[in-house]
């Protein structure tokens, strides 16, 4: 089991917390920060230069899967960005508390 961050964005800060408060309510993470970003992107066409809200979501490999289906659940964008990064150096005894705390509901 490997610890991983995955990155998703919102438009909206009160977004952003619901899918927070869901992913750490069903301990398919240990920690979600959020943060205000911009972004520039095309979408349909056109440049956008929106301001949106980052999620950096720690959790591990083996709740990748709950965690994009959680956020596709929640999220209001036709396509979420969704994607994550094994973190390959981790101080261990953080990885472990990561680890610990993404272990799902009723584990």
């Amino acid at each position: 089991m490997k610890c991983i961050a995955v990155l998703t964005t919102t438009s909206g800060v009160d977004e952003a917390r619901k899918i927070a408060q869901e992913l750490i309510r069903r301990r398919l993470a240990a920690c979600v920060q959020i943060s205000e970003i911009e972004s520039f992107y095309v979408w349909e066409g056109t440049v956008h230069d929106e301001p949106e809200y980052r999620l950096l979501i720690k959790t591990t490999d083996e709740r990748y899967p709950d965690v994009e289906r959680t956020i596709r659940e929640l999220h209001s964008y036709e396509l979420p960005a969704i994607y994550a990064f094994t973190m390959d150096e981790v101080y261990e005894p953080y990885a472990d508390w990561v680890k610990m705390y993404s272990r799902g509901i009723g584990e």
